[in-house]
């Protein structure tokens, strides 16, 4: 092997902390194998945050910029990266698990003839691959998967790695890249924004969940407030999100996000297992529910047995001393 190459994702003009994450595993990995860590920042404003990606230990970056990644669309990034790649000739691409990376993994595989193993938890590589963990059923367990090729694609999850600057002096390659709008089949006409919460979930450092015991308007002004203090993102079981009370996109579980925030407070949240799936990767987890044999007391690491109308106030305050 001779380098990986990290893809850096950028949205509403900043980069995601995920991609970071991501990028100070490659340069770990980079550094133990005597391997060359590359990054590559495709958007229309890319050269602007080769400085921020030069603090996380990439050799070069590679930057693909172009009006036509104001928006994410499929097409033109994945013309961008196969021409990264066809000129980088990486033996492991390394991708932040974000929505926009599910959309094109599988399609940049076939197209770069890459081995594949997408949402895994950790990596490494190995003598002609990546050997890597990844839940499955429903986070219940973790299997071991192994994946060999001359290219191997790989997507790592939110909050599985820490930040680790690294700071570097990298090479700095601009690639040429056009693709006109009238090339593209798939046309973009609107963009219709989630009306959820305003903190993206798989980039928070705190989320606040509600859970079935959040059960009116009282409840929800109490999940606010302690979001607010703590600067986090809410989230809500799907209990909640079938109801109305909360947004879809704030829906956290197997069928919803999967999130790996460094606190996760989960409030009035029973703990299904489809619940779980979706926050177990949590640094720190603290649950809050009145009924002591509630499942979510078993993978939390601090738990508050009562009413959450009782608990949560003075837990506010409480919070809001130690920040004044």
């Amino acid at each position: 092997m001779s380098s990986i190459l990290t893809y850096i994702a950028i949205s509403d003009g900043k980069i995601k902390r995920s991609s970071l994450e991501v990028l100070s595993r490659s340069k770990a990995i980079a550094d133990a194998n005597g391997l060359d860590c590359d990054a590559v920042i495709i958007d229309a404003n890319a050269s602007t945050f080769t400085d921020s990606v030069q603090q996380y230990g990439a050799s070069k970056i590679y930057v693909v910029e172009d009006p036509i990644f104001i928006q994410h669309r499929n097409t033109p990034l994945l013309s961008a990266l196969s021409k990264v790649m066809e000129q980088s000739k990486p033996n492991v691409v390394a991708f932040a698990s974000t929505e926009g990376t599910k959309d094109i993994l599988g399609a940049l595989a076939a197209n770069q003839n890459a081995g594949v193993v997408a949402d895994v938890s950790s990596f490494d590589v190995t003598g002609n691959g990546v050997l890597a963990k990844r839940p499955v059923m429903a986070a219940k367990i973790m299997g071991n998967v192994e994946v060999s090729g001359d290219t191997v694609l790989v997507s790592v999850r939110s909050g599985s790695y820490d930040l680790v600057e690294s700071p570097a002096s990298a090479e700095i390659i601009n690639i040429d890249f056009s693709i006109e709008e009238s090339d593209l089949k798939a046309k973009l006409r609107e963009i219709i924004s989630a009306t959820g919460d305003t903190i993206d979930l798989n980039e928070a450092e705190s989320i606040v969940a509600a859970g079935r015991g959040v059960k009116d308007e009282e409840a929800k002004n109490l999940i606010s407030e302690l979001a607010s203090v703590l600067n986090a993102g809410i989230g809500a079981s799907r209990a909640l999100t079938e109801a109305g009370v909360y947004d879809p996109s704030l829906q956290i579980g197997q069928t919803g996000k999967v999130v790996s925030p460094q606190l996760y407070i989960a409030v009035g949240i029973s703990g299904a297992i489809q619940h779980v799936a979706g926050m177990a990767n949590s640094k720190v987890i603290v649950a809050i529910n009145k009924d002591g044999d509630a499942p979510i007391f078993e993978v939390a690491d601090y738990g508050i047995v009562g009413d959450l109308y009782k608990v949560l106030p003075p837990f506010i305050e409480e919070l809001k001393k130690i920040k004044g």
